[in-house]
């Protein structure tokens, strides 16, 4: 049962679009696209409210949809809506899901289509009853599994990955529901963390080069599945481990928790991005919290590249504990140079070219005090078209600051991603066309360094041949963990 307006109609954007920056989710204009957020429940009374907290928590990973579907034993409860979790669920429509199993999700916004059908979970019906799917990443190969299924006959109502997901599922001659997940899931390529549900079950798959994060929790005797482990705090939850690559996991009324696996291990490669820029600095990935890889990162880059000056200032948020970092190992001072005004909202209107070039004074402002008269080191997560950074010095230049030199605790983003983060084209993205100097000089820098990938990969704490677990740093390197084609990029499952 749902109290949509609208009856799930999957969809999927069919190209790579980017914002303009004034109604993107930090103000600025070239800044990456999140991922998605999903969670899930097993086994508690409270399982939609729950779902709602861990949501929240779970924001930062999309803002322009959320929805939670909870299942009682019968019957599925879902609603969907646009825009944030806060103002999609109430206790109205909270209070009438109830059922002690549950899965949510929380889509990033992108200037393509925005309307309710793209909101998940995703519910199906097919021969053995409905099917509810959440999903974080993307399947590369969905374009070609679906021409295949057109041709044997399939109707597809959209572009989406995960109605090829549902395709594939409902024609697999398993009658056993985890043994047709297991075979739709081999048959996909690309980044993915799933969450399945149907009346009594909730299923847990990760892709086999564990590149979207994905873990697993505790409440009491209830299980809980996240993107993030900062969302199992919000519930009063624990971390109890990661959900493995390749893993499966079942939970139902007759085995309980039951650990299975649909693919071995492969390559591990887990994006680097997730440490750099999109996960909350209170998570933990693979036991490594990254406010303090972030602030390694930071160190990292002071050894790498150090400038005599006044004041070292952060790009909020994400740049914080990195900027800290620095900081530190230099012995500058660190200070909020840079204020990030939170209450701003959104705006739907199209503005003229002129106050578009002032929007980011809307949502970002420089401390005239602190950076006046000042030699400032400003530091950046990553430099993607550098819009945004040519913004923002010259917002600390004209609030008086005598140098800017920016750092940026990533290396060179050169190649687009192929796995969940919507990305400009190549030729869109700033470093795959100029030199660290040209760049210097289209963002008005007085100087400019980014930081190595060995570097990187240190700060992390866990480089690339360590135990088989790796990174994917293909949008540094170009050296991607998976086949990818120019088609690659026309599908995203979140959306």
């Amino acid at each position: 049962m749902s109290d949509e307006v609208m009856q799930p109609q999957p969809q999927l954007w069919t190209g790579r679009f980017y914002n303009d920056g004034i109604n993107s989710h930090d103000g600025l204009f070239d800044k990456l696209r999140e991922e998605c957020g999903v969670f899930g429940v097993y086994g508690h009374s409270e399982a939609a409210n729950l779902s709602y907290y861990g949501l929240h928590a779970l924001q930062h990973r999309g803002q322009e949809s959320a929805g939670i579907c909870v299942a009682n034993g019968t019957d599925f409860h879902y609603h969907r809506g646009m825009g944030l979790v806060k103002e999609v669920f109430n206790n109205d429509n909270l209070s009438t899901m109830t059922g002690s199993n549950a899965i949510g999700h929380v889509r990033y916004s992108t200037a393509g289509e925005s309307k309710l059908a793209n909101a998940q979970p995703l519910v199906f019906k097919y021969r053995g009853g409905d099917l509810a799917i959440a999903t974080n990443g993307n399947l590369h190969n969905a374009g070609e599994i679906k021409k295949e299924l057109e041709a044997q006959g399939s109707i597809f109502q959209t572009t989406s990955d995960t109605e090829v997901i549902a395709h594939l599922i409902a024609r697999s001659k398993q009658d056993d529901i985890v043994a047709a997940i297991k075979e739709a899931l081999l048959r996909v390529d690309g980044a993915y963390a799933f969450l399945f549900q149907t009346k009594d079950k909730v299923i847990a798959a990760r892709d086999p080069h564990g590149l979207r994060p994905f873990v697993m929790g505790r409440l009491g005797t209830a299980y809980l599945f996240a993107s993030e482990t900062c969302a199992f705090d919000a519930v009063g939850g624990t971390y109890y481990r990661d959900v493995e690559p390749g893993e499966l996991l079942v939970l139902d009324p007759k085995h309980g928790l039951k650990e299975d696996r649909f693919s071995p291990i492969k390559q591990r490669a887990i994006c680097a991005m997730e440490y750099i820029y999109f996960a909350r600095p209170d998570s933990d990935i693979d036991a490594i919290n990254i406010h303090s890889a972030r602030k390694r990162m930071g160190r990292q880059l002071a050894l790498e590249s150090f400038v005599d000056a006044d004041v070292v200032t952060g790009v909020p948020d994400s740049s914080i504990s990195a900027a800290i970092g620095y900081a530190e190992q230099t012995g500058i001072p660190y200070e909020l140079g840079l204020i990030k005004n939170r209450y701003t909202g959104r705006t739907f209107i199209q503005p003229s070219q002129e106050l578009r070039e002032q929007g980011v004074k809307m949502k970002l402002s420089a401390v005239r005090s602190i950076v006046a008269g000042k030699r400032v080191v400003m530091i950046d997560d990553s430099i993607v078209r550098g819009t945004t950074s040519l913004r923002i010095v010259n917002l600390l230049r004209e609030a008086g600051a005598t140098e800017v030199h920016v750092r940026i605790s990533s290396p060179p983003f050169k190649n687009p991603c192929f796995y969940g983060i919507d990305t400009p084209d190549r030729k869109e993205l700033i470093a795959a066309q100029k030199s660290i100097e040209e760049i210097r000089k289209a963002i008005n820098a007085d100087s400019l360094h980014f930081l190595s990938k060995d570097g990187l990969l240190a700060s992390i704490g866990r480089p690339n041949v360590e135990f088989n677990r790796g990174h994917c740093t293909a949008c540094f390197d170009n050296s991607y963990p998976t086949r990818v084609t120019e088609e690659s990029s026309i599908s995203c499952g979140c959306d």
